[in-house]
């Protein structure tokens, strides 16, 4: 099945890519998640334009990529949410979250979906967190997660 990239996509490409996937990881995953559309002759002159919105979000070069890097671990970044006893949480700690509290921390804007979490936060304590900011670059930074009170 051939589908144009909505979004990046772990291990397969970037917006605006034209990929070959398995028909059942492209019409049961990819479509109904909103990572993809279908390819046709008409689709394919979506790609311009998701490759221009792409590019006035992105980082623009390495050295830009660095400089966001050195801001990003260079912060501490806080978050409360509620929790129980224990420590536990109720619900889970989501990648918006995290790029809201980096923006109250004073941190720069980042895109959520280029946050990777070390699986689902759902208790009290800190948490090494991932964001790739170009395909040579990520920043690591910790998450203190704390009890609301």
């Amino acid at each position: 099945m051939k589908i144009i990239l909505k979004q990046e996509v772990s291990g397969l490409g970037t917006p605006g890519d034209v990929v070959e996937v398995k028909d059942g990881y492209g019409r049961n995953y990819l479509l109904p998640q909103g990572f993809a559309i279908p390819w046709s002759k008409g689709a394919e002159k979506q790609i311009v334009t998701i490759k221009r919105a792409r590019s006035a979000r992105e980082i623009r070069d390495l050295g830009h990529a660095n400089e966001v890097k050195g801001q990003l671990e260079g912060l501490s970044v806080k978050l409360a949410v509620r929790a129980g006893e224990g420590g536990r949480l109720y619900g889970s700690v989501t990648p918006a979250e995290i790029a809201d509290a980096v923006q109250q921390a004073g941190g720069p804007a980042i895109d959520r979906r280029r946050l990777e979490l070390p699986g689902h936060i759902k208790s009290v304590g800190d948490y090494k967190v991932q964001l790739k900011l170009h395909p040579e670059v990520a920043a690591v930074f910790t998450v203190k997660v704390t009890a609301a009170k």
